[in-house]
């Protein structure tokens, strides 16, 4: 029914025939003469039907916005002064000599041409299939086609097989909450969606595939956010006899060369980072490099002030006292300002957020404005020298356990630096490393930070001696204060995997009935291995500049992990629950 692509036309084709197909994105009537600007997935071209075919501008003069037509005429070149520099095609337009309407449209609820404003998000998702008609919509997604499309190549070239792992599979520990699905033939019995292939992609390590790859579906049934969905993407890695550095060598040159050739942007060698550095300076396991505001700890000076808000948390092992140095914010940051960011801290916990104005730091005391100088004469100035305060500063302080600090100040960190415009970079990336092997949860009970088939550094004795000093032998892959991907060595000897099950206190019993099949692996000669897994959707909502990750998924569920076109999930009848062996308890009032 086409001969060419709309978007792909151009003055070489002048003078030629061609057909094409597409939609009606906006529709003229200039004197007589009637313009349509056809859209199909590769961009528009404009479409000049002349009253001397009188079938074709009788089928123009009843077209609307989002008719699809089919479109016979001639290549011209623009007449001069009327090119539209906007359009890749803005050089040439079609003079149709036959035009016929194919299907019919109604009124679209939203404009899809350049009149779309602020639609409300629901409104866009109810009506998903014709948002994604919009061009900076198509963009994204050919964008996301040729990202993995190059990902594919690059694994493909460095020797890594392209292998599916189950979709039904058993419940694992994994840091989140199981999709479940009833069996009907086990009654009783559930699959769970997988939260990532990880055993599976061990075990295929074990049998010998070497380098492993899958572009892969992966569910989570937890809390939404922008970059979050319970269905994501996921390039799943795994290799077997490579060190850490090698394995992060390997997948660093992965986003070197996306960004290279589709973004002409050449990285240099990614930083690396531990995880303590990264929380001391920046209280994020997960840093903004573009924003130069870095923490300075003062505990060891605050300890002894009459302030008992900074004493108390520097005198308790488990807390924090920081000072956040903003250059020239006494004279930038208004009190309603302040008052401001002392309600946004609130939200991570913090009571209240202490400053001094540095007015004039030669006249001593004398020269800060601050309702907290008074109960820190004594250490006040050694503070500010140990900041690099200046005269114009202003210093944010943060006091509390180092959890809430962290929490609070690192956010407070990263959005000074967009209201103030402190960025000094459009891309930061890095890699930060030695994360610890555990932390604590409430209940004093150790958890996995990454997942419990992590490789700890250090032998069984030193881990179990103490778990809470231990590291693991893993990787976060961060591009501006979002995590895009992470992985770790992982544990291939059967006496550290029950060592680590013992430390978080999976026993014998419990290790077999919900990992026998890894633990048998194990015993039949595991090679060293590892890998990483990308969230490709949060990489290529980075590398569009979207929004949420939601704009570069095609059918996007809500933030209450609703489909608002399909309207799922849905009630099923009660034929489908007694296959299932399955009756419903009343809602709860």
């Amino acid at each position: 029914m086409r001969s060419h692509y709309c978007g792909e036309l151009s003055v070489e084709h002048v003078g030629d025939s061609v057909e094409l197909c597409g939609w009606v994105h906006r529709r003229r009537d200039h004197g007589g003469v009637i313009f349509l600007d056809l859209r199909d997935r590769s961009g528009l071209v404009q479409i000049v039907i002349d009253p001397d075919t009188p079938e074709a501008f009788a089928e123009a003069d009843r077209c609307r916005s989002e008719f699809v037509v089919r479109v016979q005429g001639r290549v011209r070149e623009r007449y001069a002064g009327t090119e539209n520099p906007a359009m890749a095609t803005g050089r040439i337009e079609i003079l149709g000599k036959v035009l016929q309407v194919i299907a019919r449209a109604e009124t679209p609820p939203f404009p899809l041409n350049d009149e779309f404003a602020a639609v409300g998000e629901e409104v866009r998702l109810h009506y998903r299939y014709l948002d994604l008609r919009r061009p900076d919509m198509l963009q994204r997604f050919r964008f996301r086609s040729q990202v993995t499309s190059r990902i594919r190549s690059y694994l493909d070239r460095h020797g890594f097989m392209d292998v599916e792992t189950p979709v039904l599979t058993r419940a694992t520990p994994e840091g989140a909450r199981d999709y479940l699905v009833p069996s009907r033939t086990q009654q009783g019995s559930f699959f769970a969606l997988p939260q990532s292939p990880q055993l599976f992609k061990q075990l295929l390590m074990v049998a010998g595939f070497d380098r492993y790859y899958q572009i892969a579906k992966c569910f989570r049934d937890e809390d939404l956010r922008a970059d979050r969905q319970p269905e994501f993407t996921q390039i799943d890695i795994e290799t077997s006899f490579l060190s850490d550095e090698q394995i992060m060598d390997l997948a660093e040159g992965m986003v070197r060369e996306l960004f290279s050739e589709l973004m002409q942007i050449d990285f240099p060698a990614f930083p690396r980072m531990s995880y303590d550095e990264a929380m001391r300076r920046f209280a994020s396991d997960k840093p903004d490099l573009r924003i130069p505001l870095e923490l300075v700890d003062i505990a060891d000076l605050v300890q002894n002030v009459e302030f008992k808000v900074f004493s108390g948390p520097a005198r308790d092992a488990r807390g924090r006292v920081v000072a956040l140095r903003v250059p020239g914010g006494a004279e930038r940051l208004t009190r309603s300002q302040i008052d401001e960011y002392t309600q946004y801290v609130g939200i991570f916990g913090a009571k209240g957020l202490a400053y001094i104005k540095v007015n004039d730091l030669a006249a001593g005391v004398a020269g800060l404005q601050s309702p907290i100088v008074k109960h820190m004469e004594g250490v006040v100035m050694q503070v500010l020298e140990r900041v690099g305060a200046q005269s114009g500063d202003l210093v944010f302080f943060g006091a509390d356990k180092a959890k809430v600090v962290n929490d609070a100040i690192g956010a407070l960190r990263i959005r000074l630096g967009h209201d103030l415009a402190l960025l000094t970079a459009t891309w930061a990336p890095l890699w930060v490393v030695d994360f610890p092997m555990f932390e604590e949860s409430a209940d004093g009970q150790w958890t996995s930070c990454h997942h419990p088939f992590t490789l700890p550094r250090g032998d069984v004795e030193a881990m179990m001696a103490n778990p809470g000093a231990a590291k693991s032998v893993a990787y976060d892959m961060v591009l501006n204060g979002t995590e895009v991907g992470g992985g770790s060595l992982r544990i291939y000897e059967m006496e550290m995997q029950k060592a680590v099950f013992k430390a978080l206190g999976i026993g014998d019993e419990e290790a077999r009935e919900k990992f026998g099949f890894l633990l048998d692996a194990l015993s039949f000669g595991a090679p060293p291995h590892g890998g990483l897994a990308f969230g490709l959707d949060r990489l290529i909502m980075l590398m569009t500049g979207a929004s949420s990750i939601r704009d570069v998924i095609a059918f996007p569920k809500t933030k209450t992990a609703e489909c608002l076109m399909t309207q799922a999930p849905a009630p099923v009848d009660n034929k489908q629950l007694r296959e299932l062996g399955i009756r419903l308890r009343e809602k709860m009032e």
